[in-house]
């Protein structure tokens, strides 16, 4: 597969992934979306596997990875789909761009990686001054809790990275994410009972497609083309995925559904992307500069 191909494929589902996340809760209820979105996941992949006669590993490591990818991947996506009651997409994108930066943090400290150098340290401050200022435009428009709980699920999953990083397995992509999602389809099937336990009659054609297109693209290819991606590309153009999908989601979010776009969550979105800019290639841009 070309690169450019997969890597242009990733930013248009990456910035995509959270309009469709409202559009799949109209009608259906964040619950029975997020519960029904993994569903088609998990029998994708088990029919995937199938055809490819892979047999995802049942060692230790193994086990533990699919635990600690789909315990965070559970609290992560009911996090995400509540909040997407109260925020607009373009947040939900924007706050998820944070993930290098928390992810980066957490990995110094639990893994002991590498001390934090100044450029790194500044980029998280900048980021921070942009979750702040994002916040602070977006109470306007949005609701508190949906912001609180969304920021929480971003942390979920940048530290779910960190944890899988630190069980170190190397089991097949499509095993992993099969494995992951078995062990998550419970929890998603206890919130849905929790929140709602209903089955909607009937569903919104745009829910239907949602729910659809994020239980195979989403779910499916988004993930497989991003192991591609970290397997055949270096990690530094790997990061301008979490630099341009925020704006592109934030745009789309603007013209297909009507969200409101403050000043201040375009000052802060800056922050946060020149942040991650700084975080990523703080040396090699003071080069540049000299």
């Amino acid at each position: 597969m070309p690169l450019p191909f997969a890597f242009l494929t990733v930013i248009l589902i990456w910035s995509t992934t959270p309009l469709a996340i409202k559009w799949s809760a109209m009608g259906a209820g964040f619950s029975f979306a997020v519960m029904s979105r993994m569903v088609l996941g998990t029998l994708l992949c088990l029919t995937l596997l199938a055809l490819l006669r892979i047999r995802p590993p049942m060692n230790r490591r193994a086990l533990h990875s699919y635990f600690a990818s789909g315990s965070s991947m559970a609290v992560t996506m009911i996090l995400a789909y509540w909040s997407a009651q109260f925020v607009s997409s373009g947040m939900i994108s924007l706050l998820f761009g944070l993930s290098p930066l928390i992810t980066s943090l957490g990995a110094a400290l639990w893994l002991k990686e590498e001390a934090l150098s100044m450029d790194k340290l500044a980029g998280m401050l900048l980021g921070l001054l942009g979750l702040l200022i994002v916040f602070h435009g977006a109470l306007a428009v949005d609701a508190a809790w949906g912001l609180i709980a969304l920021f929480s699920a971003v942390v979920a999953q940048s530290l779910g990275l960190v944890w899988i990083k630190r069980v170190g397995d190397d089991s097949p992509p499509l095993a992993t994410t099969l494995g992951s999602l078995l062990v998550a389809l419970p929890l998603f099937i206890l919130a849905w009972w929790w929140f709602d336990g209903r089955i909607p009659h009937a569903l919104p054609v745009r829910a239907m497609s949602a729910i659809i297109y994020l239980g195979s693209v989403g779910s499916v290819l988004g993930f497989l083309l991003y192991y591609y991606l970290i397997k055949h590309m270096d990690t530094g153009r790997i990061a301008l995925i979490t630099l341009i999908t925020p704006v592109l989601a934030l745009v789309l979010g603007h013209r297909l559904n009507n969200e409101d776009i403050l000043p201040q969550v375009w000052l802060g979105g800056s922050c946060i992307m020149s942040g991650l800019a700084l975080h990523r290639w703080g040396y090699k841009l003071m080069l540049w500069r000299v």
